[in-house]
């Protein structure tokens, strides 16, 4: 590879990293040509951009990012290295997971994310388990809704109950004048009785 060559790779992983949130560098190392040409196309169908590097080339465009410094993870740039960008966290680990359910490959060499490197390949099934923004998003969807659910229907609850005793209140009130007419009836009856005790002495 020449020297302008080279400079054009190195501008090529640059642009690639620039502004990636989600790194991944993985050794795929243990995989033929079929299984290879299998994982850049499901790589392609999640939305992770693959890239085959040379190690040297790798660590010299990470060097000239600015903002983040790589170095931790330059140890592991070793052998056959792929790197992996993806918008969701935990989308490369899932990937290499699938394929390592009947392979020993690919292998987690290095990554960072949410501000955190992970170096070995024995993180990857943390990795794996980190919530994606997206279904973080929605969890804080969930539980923002929830109470303002829970409140809409006591709400909705207290209406239907209330709408209920309304409903209710004639038809209980209607015994009560009945019942309260011959109290009333009965009132002048009293001195009528008191005054034919003077007539009967």
């Amino acid at each position: 590879m020449t020297k302008e060559e080279k400079v054009l790779v190195i501008q090529e992983i640059k642009d690639m990293l620039q502004d990636a949130k989600v790194v991944y560098v993985a050794n795929l190392e243990g995989l033929n040509a079929a299984q290879t040409s299998d994982f850049r196309r499901q790589a392609f169908k999640n939305n992770i951009k693959l890239k085959v590097v040379k190690n040297t080339l790798l660590q010299k465009a990470m060097e000239q990012i600015e903002g983040v410094d790589y170095s931790e993870m330059f140890p592991t740039f070793k052998g056959n290295t792929a790197v992996m960008i993806s918008e969701t966290a935990n989308a490369p680990a899932k990937l290499i997971q699938g394929f390592r359910k009947k392979e020993a490959f690919p292998a987690l060499k290095s990554a960072y994310l949410q501000e955190t490197f992970y170096v070995g390949d024995n993180n990857l099934d943390t990795l794996a388990n980190i919530k994606s923004r997206e279904e973080m998003i929605g969890e804080i969807i969930g539980l923002l809704q929830s109470p303002i659910q829970r409140l809409i229907s006591a709400l909705e609850n207290k209406e239907e109950a209330k709408g209920a005793k309304t409903e209710e209140a004639p038809a209980v009130e209607a015994p009560a004048t009945e019942v309260e007419a011959p109290a009333t009836e009965e009132t002048p009856e009293a001195p009528a009785a008191e005054g034919e005790a003077p007539a009967a002495e």
